[in-house]
């Protein structure tokens, strides 16, 4: 089946995206507000999109007034945000964050989130994380009704001592994080423990020669057909 999206919903074309592009990292983005108020909360429209500057990218929908959330708020008011990534350990904390917490109160006290201060901006770091980026806003796009795309670059990484195997050379013991995803559904998520390796082939020129000689000649049949 093929389905022109612009005859859909807006949540029928949710349901198409993240039904199919999965599995999504999750972003685990804590910011502050100008009063102070630190808010945490998952999103998994999120990948990194750069490294010269480094830079990460999240889909921040609106709420269901139409209005920014609290974390596209914090972000577009003060330029600053963390995104900590996921482990399997902290399913149950992140899961309590997507709680619709007035915005008066902090996720992080709701769901007993124990955070730690950041180097160079003002929200903290979530201190179980394995890995946090501490971003600063590049550009923040309002594109559509429902939804605002933010561009942060990342000034500062933040890996756990445990899970750097090899400082010098930046290698990172990635399956001991216990990262986890989203996939389709409202509450389903994956673990990413179960990989395999495909080696990244060179360039052979006699494949491609043989290639070549295999369309020439079924192009061939073709018109004698």
């Amino acid at each position: 089946m093929q389905f022109v999206m612009s005859e859909l919903s807006a949540p029928e074309r949710y349901k198409l995206l993240v039904s199919s592009v999965t599995p999504r990292p999750i972003a685990w983005v804590t910011t502050k507000s100008a009063d102070g108020v630190v808010n945490a909360a998952p999103y998994s429209f999120f990948n990194a999109f750069g490294d010269s500057p480094p830079l990460l990218v999240l889909g921040l929908l609106h709420g269901p007034d139409g209005q920014d959330k609290d974390t596209a708020t914090h972000i577009k008011a003060t330029g600053e945000f963390v995104v900590n990534l996921v482990s399997e350990g902290d399913v149950e904390k992140m899961n309590l964050s997507c709680a619709s917490v007035p915005r008066e109160f902090s996720e992080v006290d709701y769901a007993g989130i124990d955070t730690a201060p950041a180097t160079m901006v003002a929200p903290p770091l979530i201190a179980s994380a394995p890995v946090s980026f501490e971003c600063r806003l590049m550009e923040a796009l309002d594109i559509g009704t429902r939804q605002s795309v933010v561009i942060g670059e990342v000034l500062v990484t933040h890996v756990q001592d445990a899970f750097v195997s090899d400082p010098e050379k930046l290698y990172l013991d990635t399956p001991a994080m216990h990262l986890v995803g989203r996939i389709h559904g409202r509450g389903n998520y994956v673990r990413v423990t179960d990989t395999f390796e495909v080696p990244r082939p060179q360039y052979d020129p006699a494949r491609m020669e043989q290639r070549l000689a295999e369309k020439e000649r079924a192009q061939a049949d073709q018109r004698e057909s």
